[in-house]
């Protein structure tokens, strides 16, 4: 998906929202890395920012809240924003943080976002039933935040002065069960059984096709243009 939406060529400088991924795994600097010339990493957990930064010196991480962002008007090529704003506890705070992406940005500037898909009832059904609940039976690890389906995603993030170029639904695999499983084998899995089960989950992404995308996917990705 990255590299379709990125803008073509090589960004001057890329924010990425999140810096989970890079902390605990490879992540995606890496792509992002190969089409930038700066990368730079947001989180507002010290302990992410130090994990990611061990990983790749080369990343320069920002210690900072998406909704108040310390970087100068139109600096900003390309943003990279995968389920950060999806945390909130309040759908207003998902539009303030939009117009700080927007803000830094330059004309021209790519917005990729992804968001927790509230059109998929699995998701629906896990975002309204109480955290005490579905932690315990270890269904998520973190409270969940408010969130948008693929038509309020794509009205809100118009709303803060994008045009929004492409609107679909990333992973399909029911989650509800992939993660368990993946949860179980964990690192012990022979890679073999990793990467079979890796392409198991993939194989779901057809679904992107069907008439009933917009219920199938966990996550709503668009990509949007700063006018």
């Amino acid at each position: 998906l990255l590299s379709r939406w990125m803008p073509e060529g090589i960004c001057g400088r890329t924010l990425k929202t999140d810096l989970f991924d890079e902390a605990v795994t490879d992540g995606l600097y890496p792509v992002l890395a190969e089409r930038s010339r700066v990368v730079l990493g947001l989180d507002v957990a010290p302990a992410v920012l130090k994990a990611a930064h061990g990983r790749y010196r080369a990343l320069d991480v920002v210690g900072a809240d998406v909704r108040s962002l310390p970087f100068e008007s139109g600096s900003i090529d390309c943003v990279v924003s995968l389920s950060t704003l999806d945390h909130f506890d309040a759908r207003a705070d998902i539009s303030i943080a939009l117009a700080e992406l927007h803000r830094v940005l330059k004309p021209g500037g790519v917005l990729i976002l992804t968001l927790d898909n509230l059109a998929n009832p699995v998701v629906a059904l896990r975002n309204s039933l109480p955290f005490a609940l579905t932690h315990g039976a270890g269904l998520v690890p973190y409270p969940m935040g408010k969130t948008h389906g693929p038509r309020s995603a794509t009205n809100v993030v118009n709303a803060a002065g994008f045009d929004v170029r492409e609107c679909t639904t990333v992973m399909h695999a029911p989650r509800v069960l992939a993660i368990p499983v993946m949860s179980a084998l964990g690192s012990n899995a022979m890679p073999r059984v990793q990467r079979a089960l890796s392409s198991l989950a993939m194989s779901f992404e057809f679904m992107q096709r069907l008439p009933l995308w917009k219920f199938t996917g966990h996550f709503v990705a668009i990509r949007a243009v700063k006018a």
